[in-house]
C-alpha cells in the first residue's frame, strides 16, 4: 500500500517537528541566562518576569499547535485524506484547472478553520493577557474573510496559470511559471502598500510638523530622495510598534506605525528610519528579490522533473497520477531544501541588518537607535537571551545584544 516516498514524507514531517521542538526547548531553558551588562535596565524585575512568562506561554501554544498540525497531517496521509479531498474535487468537474483549484480550496479552507482556535487563543488570551491585543472579534473575523478572498483571488489565479502552463507546455511549464511568479513578486513589492494594506489598515500622510521636518532633513542629508511618508493605524490591532520601507523606485514610501510615533522620541524615530534607509542604500530589497527569483526558479525546475512521477500521487493515496497530489507531496519533500535555503537567507538578512545599523551609525544615529531598540524590546516583551541555535534557525535579525555591541564597537 505504501511506497518509499510515503515513508520519506513521514520521516521528513516527524524529523522537522522534533528538531523545531528541541530548538524551542533549548531556547526556553536559556531564558534564565544572566543578562549581559549592555542589556541591564531594559526591564525591571517585575517586567522581566512578565517577558519570561510571555515567551513561555507562546512556546507552549506553539508546541500544542505544531503537534496538532503534525498529527492531522499524519492522519491525512495514513487514512487517505488527501486522496479523499481529491475525489471530491474530481466529482465537480472534468476540467483539470478547476479540479486543482477546488482541491486546494477545500484543503486550505478546512485547515484554516481547524487551526483558527489556536489563532483565537493567541490573540484573545495570550496577547490580551499581556496587554498587546487591540483587535476586536469583529475585526478578527473580517480579517479572516478578507484573507480568504485575497488568497482565493491571488493564490487561485497564480495556481490556475501554473496548471494551464503545465497542460499547454508540459516539460517547459516551469519556465513560464517561474517568470509569472517572479514578475508578480516584483509587482507586489512595488504596489503592496497601495493594493493590499488599505484592505486591512488606514494609511494617512504624516502631517507637517517637527517629526516630518526632521525626517525630511535627515533624508536630504543622507542623499535619500523621499516623497511619501505615511502613518498606519497599527494600534487598532496591537500595541506593538514597527516601521518599514515599501516599494521600489518612485513607489517607495516610509510607513510608520502610530504606536511607534507614540512610543519613541523624534530622535529615536529618525535613528530607526536611518537604519531603514541603510537597507535601501545598500540595495538589500533588490538583492532579496534576486535571491527569491533564483530560489523559485530552482524549485519550479525540480518540481517539473517530479510532477509526473506516479510515486508522488501514490504516496498521497491514489493509484492515478494527479498534479495536485504530486504538488502536495513535492512541497513536503522539498521542505528540507527550503529549510537550508531559509537558514542561508536568515544569515544574509542578519548581515544586512548589521550593514543597515552601520549606515545609521555613520550618520551619528547609533545612540538614538540603541535607545529606540531598547524601548521596542521592552514594549514587546522580547526575549533578551535567545539560545544561539534558536537565533540561527529562526532569527532574520541579530539579537539586541549583538546589535548594541556592534553599534558600540568603534
Amino acid at each position: 500500500m505504501y511506497n518509499t516516498v510515503f515513508y520519506l514524507i513521514i520521516g521528513i514531517l516527524v524529523f522537522s517537528y522534533i528538531l523545531s521542538q528541541y530548538i524551542d526547548f533549548l531556547n526556553t531553558k536559556y531564558r534564565n541566562k544572566n543578562i549581559p551588562p549592555e542589556l541591564e535596565g531594559i526591564y525591571d524585575n517585575q517586567k522581566y518576569k512578565k517577558s519570561q512568562e510571555y515567551g513561555k506561554q507562546n512556546s507552549k501554544l506553539s508546541f500544542y499547535s505544531s503537534a496538532f498540525v503534525l498529527l492531522l497531517t499524519l492522519s491525512m496521509l495514513f487514512f487517505g485524506g488527501f486522496n479523499y479531498i481529491n475525489e471530491i474535487a474530481l466529482s465537480f468537474s472534468d476540467n483539470q484547472i478547476i479540479q486543482v483549484l477546488i482541491f486546494f480550496g477545500i484543503l486550505l479552507f478546512v485547515s484554516d478553520i481547524i487551526t483558527t482556535p489556536f489563532a483565537v487563543y493567541s490573540v484573545f488570551v495570550i496577547e490580551e493577557k499581556f496587554g498587546f491585543n487591540k483587535t476586536s472579534i469583529k475585526a478578527f473575523i473580517t480579517d479572516k474573510i478578507k484573507g480568504w478572498f485575497i488568497g482565493a483571488l491571488i493564490g487561485g489565479g497564480l495556481l490556475a496559470l501554473i496548471v494551464w502552463f503545465y497542460l499547454k507546455t508540459e516539460d517547459m511549464f516551469w519556465i513560464y511559471a517561474w517568470i509569472t511568479v517572479s514578475l508578480f513578486s516584483i509587482f507586489m513589492t512595488m504596489f503592496y502598500s497601495d493594493i493590499i494594506v488599505p484592505l486591512f489598515n488606514r494609511q494617512t500622510p504624516l502631517e507637517d510638523g517637527e517629526l516630518r521636518q526632521s525626517i525630511e532633513k535627515f533624508a536630504e542629508k543622507a542623499g535619500f530622495r523621499l516623497n511619501d511618508i505615511y502613518v498606519i493605524d497599527g494600534s487598532k490591532r496591537s500595541t506593538k510598534a514597527n516601521a518599514y520601507f515599501s516599494g521600489l523606485g518612485p513607489k517607495k514610501r516610509i510607513v510608520l506605525y502610530d504606536t511607534l510615533i507614540n512610543d519613541l522620541t523624534t530622535d529615536e524615530i529618525i535613528a530607526v528610519l536611518a537604519h531603514e534607509t541603510g537597507h535601501y542604500k545598500h540595495k538589500h530589497t533588490i538583492s532579496n528579490i534576486i535571491a527569491s527569483v533564483i530560489q523559485s526558479g530552482i524549485m519550479f525546475y525540480i518540481f517539473s522533473l517530479l510532477v509526473d512521477n506516479p510515486e508522488l500521487s501514490k504516496a498521497m493515496g491514489s493509484e492515478k497520477t494527479y498534479f495536485q497530489l504530486g504538488l502536495i507531496a513535492f512541497v513536503i519533500l522539498y521542505s528540507p531544501v527550503s529549510t537550508v535555503t531559509s537558514l542561508f537567507m536568515n544569515a544574509v538578512s542578519r548581515k544586512n541588518e548589521y550593514e543597515a545599523d552601520a549606515f545609521a551609525k555613520r550618520y551619528e544615529q547609533a545612540k538614538g537607535l540603541i535607545s529606540g531598540l531598547k524601548k521596542l524590546t521592552a514594549k514587546n516583551l522580547s526575549n533578551l537571551t535567545p539560545h544561539p541555535w534558536f537565533v540561527f534557525f529562526n532569527y532574520s535579525h541579530p539579537t539586541l545584544y549583538q546589535r548594541i555591541k556592534a553599534l558600540n564597537n568603534e
